[in-house]
């Protein structure tokens, strides 16, 4: 195991965690298929300052799979237990890329008195999002559909190459800095592939979940959205730009853009995420 690196058992699941630095606590969380690692450059910087927490959600990464699928509380949970079995007590800033955005959002309302401040990195917005029907048939499907690729050894010869195309699309540099050897590492097993099915069908309840959420809790931590900018003039980009805006509006945050950049905004702009984390806090000024 690399330095800073810990298997933590946290509810019955094995989960990969690193905790590096000193200060502060920051926590970084991946969107959907992210791994530790897509963080490495942001943690490099945030180190000096910081005490900085990065953990693969359950089948990403070196992290086993859940019994359970993903919800928001869930998830928020999820980054609480985290802590404190690290022992980390005191508040900390929440850091969440694209759908983990609803995760550090959920946590903040549902322990304030844990959050110092919240950095929404390009983060997902679904601001009319519903429950949609048949949940445990959905999850079912899923895990079918895993199992399946999993006979075929979909995920063992493809899912390294998908990684680096999709990095690719979703990123200015396009191209993924992620060593071949550790993609392969955590690719190939069958659960990545599982986790990312399970997120994707889980995707817009926990959004809607989100929504009940803020009509019954305050967010009372300063927030910053962090949003990403690749100069498209396209009607897709102008929306995601809108739509970011909107989120901070509509959570009282700092809204700051960094360009050019893709949807991966750690990969390609590492400085502007940990200058994001540095000054979350004078949000609240």
């Amino acid at each position: 195991m690399p330095v800073g690196a810990r298997l933590l058992r946290v509810d019955g699941t094995v989960l990969h965690v690193r905790c590096e630095g000193s200060g502060p606590v920051c926590v970084l969380s991946g969107g959907l298929g992210c791994a530790w690692f897509d963080w490495d450059a942001v943690a490099a910087l945030l180190v000096p300052h910081r005490t900085v927490v990065r953990f693969d959600r359950p089948g990403y990464g070196l992290s086993a799979s859940a019994a359970a699928a993903p919800t928001l509380r869930g998830e928020a949970e999820r980054i609480r237990r985290i802590l404190s079995v690290l022992g980390l007590a005191g508040p900390a800033t929440v850091v969440g890329h694209s759908m983990a955005a609803f995760h550090v959002e959920a946590f903040a309302r549902l322990h304030p008195e844990r959050t110092s401040a919240v950095v929404l990195v390009d983060g997902s917005t679904e601001p009319h999002a519903r429950e949609r029907p048949l949940p445990r048939a959905r999850v079912r499907a899923a895990r079918l559909a895993a199992g399946v690729a999993r006979g075929l050894a979909v995920p063992y010869l493809l899912a390294p190459r998908g990684r680096r195309l999709v990095v690719a699309a979703a990123t200015a540099c396009g191209r993924d800095p992620a060593p071949r050897l550790l993609v392969r590492r955590c690719y190939r097993p069958w659960r990545a592939l599982r986790a990312a099915l399970l997120e994707n069908t889980c995707y817009r309840d926990q959004a809607a979940q989100l929504l009940v959420l803020r009509a019954e809790l305050p967010l009372p931590a300063p927030v910053v959205v962090l949003a990403a900018d690749d100069g498209s003039a396209s009607r897709r980009a102008r929306r995601h730009r809108a739509r970011q805006r909107q989120l901070a509006l509509a959570l009282g945050g700092r809204l700051t853009v960094a360009a050019p950049s893709g949807h991966l905004l750690m990969l390609d702009r590492p400085e502007a995420v940990a200058a994001a984390v540095l000054t979350a806090n004078d949000s609240a000024d």
